[in-house]
């Protein structure tokens, strides 16, 4: 497995993969610390497919990723995960509204833990999931990062920290 970091408006980003598929993003800060594993390599060349993709998106000439991945889980997180990539860019989703987009809709807490367990974050935005109340809720990166992603992206209104909430579009 190929690991590098990548600079980016929000912090390093933590990158893994191999054969041009990408298996990890993670932060440097927050509750999910990414960090290469015993015999792990770094160099940046066999991640340059997904850093190049990433640096689209932090210039703001990419709104949708095309990258192959290695999305390892149950089959009910990868639903989850397959149903976060269709959040378009510039929108934020409840947990209750991807929860009826799967069919369950009794199922949020559980859509919410599978959200947390997402190893793809960003690519697999799981940042464009909120509290119903439209307040933000954890995220790998910490919320200043979920709060920089979803303003940068137009979910949120440029002012958006009334009494500590954030108000959307």
């Amino acid at each position: 497995m190929y690991y590098t970091y990548l600079e980016s408006p929000i912090g390093p980003i933590f990158l893994a993969g191999e054969d041009e598929t990408l298996a990890q993003v993670s932060f440097t800060t927050g509750h999910q610390v990414g960090e290469p594993k015993a015999g792990w390599v770094e160099d940046t060349a066999p991640l340059s497919f997904a850093t190049q993709q990433l640096d689209e998106y932090f210039a703001g000439d990419r709104c949708r990723f095309d990258l192959r991945l290695a999305m390892q889980g149950t089959e009910f997180q990868k639903r989850v995960w397959e149903t976060l990539m269709t959040i378009p860019f510039g929108e934020a989703w409840t947990y209750g509204q991807i929860a009826a987009q799967l069919g369950t809709p009794g199922a949020a807490r559980a859509m919410g833990r599978a959200n947390a367990t997402n190893h793809i974050p960003i690519i697999v935005p799981c940042h464009r999931v909120i509290g119903t109340n439209g307040s933000l809720t954890g995220f790998g990166g910490g919320l200043e990062a979920k709060h920089w992603l979803l303003r940068f992206e137009g979910a949120l209104a440029p002012e958006s920290r009334a009494a500590g909430q954030d108000a959307l579009f």
